[in-house]
């Protein structure tokens, strides 16, 4: 959800976690600051206040999604099923109490997202929880379980990304919001191979730390589509793509673009409670010019016939519908979308159409209009903090501001939560010839030529126009057909304030990526040793490594990531990272000549382009043997698998099993892996990790020579939730 600038404040808190849970269940949670501005905001009805806020009291529920490709996803969701959730059905207590058994969140399509109100201590302690929490935290750690808060896994379902779309994820750390976009992207592949999407996500974050976080959560879903970049999100810069004539690049626009805008976050006072005693309205006014600013570039960045989701986790109409209104009044061809009904189960209130800002500390002095705030007798300085934009519009009802969606703690037991779904009008093409014929017409009366008039000049914020909206310019179908004409969209300053400085100042310390030629001796050796057939595409192949030195990793990307790449400047747009590693330098034993392994990670995009007959045939028995011994002798397997990897080179090879319920396992799909062989043993090549997930999955128990180990930093990483 929108990411909460309270985050840091919050996590020092003295209190352990059991405390936090004991904490939520009392009564004395109160800010009279909190009560007083969102009574005066009549967020909702009288009636239903208490509620409200009882439930921002009450310990927020677990959730968790299901996630990878879709075939995985949904074999691990039959397994919660079948197994897990009959398991924890029984007369289970703790304290007293009995615990519930995980359910279905309702609205989440395929039922692939759980909730269940399970205090963290009964994970740690009772017995039939614990084996659960032990499958979640291993399968987290691979990528097939997402710990996210219910609410956060909105967004992405309401930009309705298909695997061909050009995708932008604005504010996008840490970055659970951004697998489910690859997941989208790509919703084709099968479940042991990745089709390469046509598409492209770009995921943007302007704190350097948190890219590197977003890239760790992104790696779970490896994609050739993926770019990240470090940038300030209100003033994101042109990325450039070639013509078709490959005269002059065009600006790259989005199909789609997410919002996830930086907020003061109150929505999340169920989870960070530190926010009950910190909270002041002063957290959402100082953030709303930087809001709009990034909804605005996003307008700017999208394609014609694109979709904009913009959401926080935050209940102040400052930093939702006041944004909303700001951008679609400075945008008019824009308008929101009633997307009420694309999930029938999700419980929601409409937006609102007035609020009263306040700089009272205490949230008891609101007004009703600007010239009210002007005229007040306040601190001059007090005045700056605010505009008139954090004010209703008088157009406020001609916006539609009702068809954004607000989520309030009591309705589905969640966090709170604001989404607003934009897109160009329908007429905007028929208003925008209109006008630039009316334009057209004033030019000639004037004695200028219609050359003059060129559809690239047109701009639609008033700071551009002037204060008369008549004269707003719609753009026309040419405007965004005619790439051969089209102006590079530079950023703009809407709002008069002015954006953060980007760090191009030799700051960005990145290495650049380099497609290596196709001929290249190294490239060509992986093809041949690794029996990668004639349309593996050896020309999207990139190394990321200081200039003079050994290529250590093969990385490969799709077309439309290797076109950015070659026409761009990727210290400008702060390339952080590239496509999806797919092969790794292996040092080999003594004598031997080091070779190149596909990783595991990057075996189910390498899959479609490896020869079959090269793959290995293998068994469960197989399997747990790779599972319980680090370096198992070759000896110690069974024919015909053995008869088969004794006919072997040294080196990367892959394995495949089947359908199978032998060795004490069941293995309810295909499922391939790499491997590595030696002079006389092989090893399973996929992490500790892995191999445990693996293990639980297949053995319903780790067989793992890391048996029963599972580290402080798994169980606080599971235990933690996006925000």
């Amino acid at each position: 959800m929108g990411k909460n600038k309270n985050k840091s404040r919050n996590s020092s808190s003295k209190n352990s976690a059991d405390d936090r849970d004991y904490l939520l269940e009392r009564d004395d949670l109160n800010n009279p600051r909190f009560s007083a501005y969102y009574k005066a905001q009549k967020i909702v009805p009288e009636a239903e206040w208490e509620p409200f806020l009882n439930s921002m009291r009450r310990h927020l529920p677990t959730t968790f999604r299901v996630a990878g490709s879709r075939q995985i996803a949904e074999s691990l969701n039959s397994m919660i099923k079948e197994i897990h959730v009959p398991a924890l059905s029984g007369d289970i207590e703790f304290e007293g109490q009995r615990i519930p058994p995980p359910v279905q969140i309702p609205w989440y399509p395929g039922g692939l997202a759980w909730q269940f109100n399970v205090p963290k201590k009964v994970l740690r302690k009772q017995q039939e929880f614990k084996n659960f929490h032990s499958f979640l935290v291993f399968e987290t750690e691979i990528g097939n379980i997402s710990r996210q808060e219910a609410v956060s896994m909105l967004p992405p379902l309401f930009l309705d990304v298909q695997p061909h779309h050009k995708v932008l994820d604005m504010c996008a750390a840490p970055g659970s919001k951004t697998a489910q976009i690859l997941e989208a992207l790509h919703a084709n592949d099968t479940v042991t191979s990745s089709i390469i999407p046509t598409g492209l996500l770009v995921a943007n974050d302007s704190d350097h730390k948190r890219t590197h976080l977003l890239i760790h959560q992104s790696a779970r879903l490896p994609s050739p589509a993926l770019m990240v970049t470090n940038l300030d999100a209100s003033n994101y810069p042109v990325i450039k793509v070639p013509t078709l004539d490959c005269v002059k690049p065009q600006q790259l626009h989005y199909d789609r673009i997410l919002c996830d805008v930086p907020c003061s976050g109150d929505g999340t006072m169920r989870k960070n409670i530190g926010i009950w005693k910190s909270w002041q309205p002063g957290d959402g006014n100082g953030l709303h010019s930087l809001q709009v600013r990034i909804l605005q570039r996003a307008m700017k960045l999208l394609e014609k016939d694109g979709r904009v989701v913009y959401s926080t986790c935050s209940l102040n109409p400052l930093e939702n519908e006041a944004v909303i209104s700001a951008a679609l009044n400075a945008n008019p061809e824009f308008e929101l979308v009633d997307v009420s009904a694309q999930l029938p189960e999700l419980k929601t209130r409409p937006g609102l159409t007035t609020w009263r800002p306040t700089v009272d500390r205490n949230g008891e002095v609101t007004y009703e209009t600007f010239g009210d705030f002007l005229s007040a007798s306040i601190n001059p300085a007090l005045k700056e903090k605010l505009s008139e934009s954090h004010w209703p519009p008088k157009n406020a009802e001609d916006l539609c501001l009702h068809r954004c969606l607000r989520i309030y703690p009591h309705l589905q037991d969640t966090g709170g939560f604001f989404i607003a779904v934009l897109e160009r009008k329908q007429v905007a093409q028929k208003v925008g010839a209109g006008a630039a014929s009316n334009r057209r017409e004033r030019k000639r009366e004037a004695g200028k030529n219609d050359e003059d008039v060129h559809p690239k000049k047109l701009r639609l914020d008033p700071e551009v126009l002037g204060s008369n909206t008549s004269e707003l310019c719609i753009p026309t179908e040419t405007t965004f057909q005619e790439s051969e004409m089209q102006e590079l969209d530079e950023p703009e300053n809407p709002g008069g304030v002015p954006p953060a400085k980007q760090s191009n100042d030799g700051t960005f310390k990145e290495n650049p990526y380099t497609f290596v030629r196709s001929n290249d001796p190294i490239l060509r050796a992986c093809i041949e040793r690794l029996h990668l057939t004639a349309d593996f595409p050896a020309s999207n192949i990139l190394v990321r490594n200081p200039e003079g030195e050994p290529a250590r990793s093969l990385y490969l990307a799709n077309s439309l990531v290797k076109s950015i790449i070659e026409n761009n400047d990727y210290k400008k747009i702060r390339l952080t990272a590239a496509g999806t590693k797919v092969m790794s330098k292996q040092e080999a034993g003594k004598g031997l000549q080091a070779q190149f392994r596909v990783l595991g990670e990057g075996l189910p995009v390498l899959l479609p382009f490896i020869e079959y007959s090269t793959i290995i045939a293998s068994d469960l028995n197989s399997l747990r043997i790779l599972l319980t011994t680090p370096y198992p002798l070759i000896s110690t397997f069974d024919d015909p698998f053995r008869e088969r990897i004794q006919d072997c080179p040294m080196g990367s090879l892959i394995i495949k099993l089947t359908p199978d319920c032998t060795a004490g396992g069941r293995l309810a799909h295909e499922l391939v892996l790499p491997i590595w062989k030696s002079n006389v043993s092989l090893t399973l090549m996929i992490d500790k990790k892995a191999k445990s997930a693996l293990s639980l999955r297949l053995f319903n128990e780790d067989v793992t020579v890391t048996k029963g180990k599972i580290s402080a930093i798994a169980l606080s990483a599971h235990e933690g939730t996006d925000s």
